[in-house]
């Protein structure tokens, strides 16, 4: 039982940076409707490149 618990996940890096792509934007997003806050294009642009940053590290070809 206690090894299948440590075994690692070959995508763990994938769903973690998923994780983090998505926290980010994510909390930029709950501001603007839960505090009404207003990103400025700072906020939106760092957003966008951890979304991107998201992507490339799922989408791209992994050699397994």
């Amino acid at each position: 039982m206690a090894a299948t618990l440590l075994r690692s996940d070959e995508s763990f890096g994938r769903i973690l940076a998923a994780y983090g792509g998505v926290l980010v934007a994510g909390s930029v997003v709950w501001g603007v409707v839960a505090d009404g806050y207003r990103p400025d294009r700072w906020d939106v642009i760092g957003a966008l490149v951890c979304l991107a940053g998201t992507a490339v590290i799922m989408c791209a070809p992994h050699g397994h």
